[in-house]
């Protein structure tokens, strides 16, 4: 079974075909870093706009790469939430005019639950449930409980910032650019984290917080800006390795606690480097994470999250939500 995944959630353009929903035939993405790194962030109508231009080259460029026509398809599967709603609605739009031209099933997919699937993605063996995902991006830092396919539990989420909004703030404090989580890994792989920076614990509850952690960076540079101070490397190797510490410590705490078979990462941030060393050394369990380019925004999850929700296909009246929740 063929799935075209279709992703326009954000500032990507994405288009994969999917196979069996682990077996990735074509996966292509447009990026829109290099526009929106002017502004220092991701201007909502400048992306839609740039949605439209890119997304019918990049599904024929996919389709190409994989070697298949619609008459190979068994469904369009499309991100339908929660993400920005004039990119979200290119796509969905498009999946539905492909979906009704061709005759092919139409599924919308959560991106959260997406960003899930990688973890299924060019694997010999599916993990195991149950699974504890933290789900780590821009927009999002979510413990979930998976018990099996499309059966999700809420542990926690961050009452502020996300972890990857965090990254960006901060390294928007440190003037190191757009956008923050690659910026701050590569001066953090240059400096020593000698420089003390809070956690915000949350006891008792799986809850995450990094706006604290923000406000202590903004204050450390502010006071050290008329001397020498700290080496930006130094700051941002500190800050790196408050946002991983509680990511990791409430992760593993909670994975005893619920006695899971897995740890699955999911998300842009599940591409940082320390991130993923520090899980692997932690877990009292195996840990699953996706290769780099999977952890970012992709279609190639989207096809192989709607492969498993086939059976809940979506119809014409399919409808997008900028703030979709997962469970």
């Amino acid at each position: 079974m063929k799935v075209l995944g279709i992703e326009t959630s954000c500032d990507e353009t994405a288009a994969s075909v999917v196979e069996d929903g682990d077996c990735i035939l074509s996966n292509v993405v447009a990026s829109q870093v290099d526009i929106h790194s002017r502004y220092g962030g991701i201007v909502p109508e400048v992306a839609s706009r740039q949605h439209l231009l890119s997304i019918v080259p990049i599904v024929r460029q996919a389709m190409d790469q994989a070697g298949v026509t619609h008459r190979d398809l068994s469904a369009v599967a499309v991100t339908v939430g929660p993400g920005l709603i004039g990119s979200l609605l290119v796509g969905a739009n498009f999946a539905k005019g492909l979906a009704a031209s061709w005759g092919l099933r139409l599924i919308g997919v959560n991106h959260l639950e997406a960003h899930i699937y990688a973890n299924w993605l060019e694997r010999e063996v599916s993990p195991e449930f149950p699974a504890l995902c933290l789900i780590v991006s821009g927009g999002h830092t979510d413990l979930v409980l998976m018990a099996g396919h499309g059966h999700y539990r809420l542990l926690g989420r961050t009452r502020d910032d996300a972890a990857g909004e965090a990254f960006d703030k901060a390294a928007r404090i440190l003037g190191l650019g757009y956008p923050g989580g690659p910026a701050i890994q590569q001066a953090a792989s240059e400096g020593n984290p000698a420089v003390v920076l809070p956690r915000a614990w949350l006891k008792g509850t799986n809850d995450f917080s990094f706006s604290g952690l923000k406000t202590a960076l903004f204050h450390l540079i502010r006071k050290t800006k008329h001397d020498s101070g700290f080496a930006t490397q130094d700051v941002a190797a500190a800050f790196q390795e408050a946002v991983v510490d509680v990511l990791v410590s409430k992760t593993v705490e909670a994975a005893i606690r619920n006695g899971v078979s897995r740890i699955l990462l999911a998300g842009g941030v599940a591409s940082n480097q320390l991130l993923r060393s520090r899980m692997l050394k932690a877990s009292p369990v195996p840990v699953v994470i996706p290769e780099p380019a999977l952890c970012t925004d992709n279609a190639a999850m989207v096809a192989s999250c709607g492969h498993y929700r086939f059976c809940y296909a979506a119809g014409p009246n399919l409808d997008v939500s900028a703030s979709l929740s997962l469970t």
